[in-house]
């Protein structure tokens, strides 16, 4: 993360006011959090709002995820290698400012990759993995402002359990409480851009217009680099 830079720059002699000019102004948006969090719904929401292109993971294209899901030992390593191949492709446009046109709202960081490896790789895979990673890495501008949207565990089980991929049924509560943990641990180190942090439990986006008036309001009211927003 070192050495880049946010597409968003401050007025002079100011901190770090969102204001509503400068929301509109925003370049590149992105939603984080660990599955069942809701990031792509927001995504999308926030891209509606702010007439931006959406850059949005697809897990539907990766061959290896249904099987990981079943058997994570075994399949752990294509799945992720897969992502990653998936994730820095997506972002090789963020990397060429002359053709990094309209606003863009994604629904991944790709430093949290390693993320997921951690929890699901052994130290050889993991070790392969990383020297992987660390070449195939896009050198893309960091966001203007990361939406990191948490919720407890048992919560974001009871989401997962309503959506409509039938393997993702079957992910645990404890495989989802590492991921809410690892995603904690990373954001706490994480500061190559400006996060919202988003206490989820109480919010829904996608059926309260009301709740995503709340979060648009908190990100222009933000004065510094890092906040909080929950509802309740």
């Amino acid at each position: 993360m070192a050495g880049r830079t946010s597409c968003w720059r401050a007025a002079p002699g100011s901190t770090w006011p969102a204001s509503p000019e400068t929301v509109a102004s925003f370049r590149y948006l992105a939603v984080e959090g660990p599955i069942g969090a809701g990031k792509t719904s927001l995504a999308r929401r926030l891209g509606e709002r702010l007439g931006a292109d959406l850059m949005l993971e697809q897990p539907g294209e990766n061959p290896f995820l249904e099987r990981f899901y079943r058997d994570m030992a075994r399949h752990a390593l294509p799945t992720q290698l897969f992502f990653l191949f998936q994730r820095a492709r997506q972002l090789e446009p963020l990397a060429q400012p002359d053709i990094f046109g309209r606003p863009v709202v994604a629904d991944f960081l790709i430093e949290k990759d390693p993320l997921f490896a951690r929890i699901t790789l052994s130290a050889d895979e993991l070790a392969l993995y990383q020297r992987i990673y660390d070449a195939l890495r896009p050198q893309a501008p960091a966001p203007d402002l990361v939406v990191y949207l948490q919720a407890q565990p048992r919560t974001l089980a009871e989401r997962v359990k309503r959506r409509a991929c039938a393997w993702e049924r079957g992910i645990s509560e404890e495989y989802l409480a590492l991921l809410a943990e690892g995603y904690a641990r990373f954001f706490y180190h994480y500061s190559a851009a400006p996060v919202l942090i988003v206490n989820s439990e109480n919010l829904d986006f996608v059926s309260r217009d009301a709740d995503l008036d709340l979060l648009i309001g908190r990100i222009r009211g933000m004065k510094s680099r890092r906040e909080f927003f929950s509802l309740g």
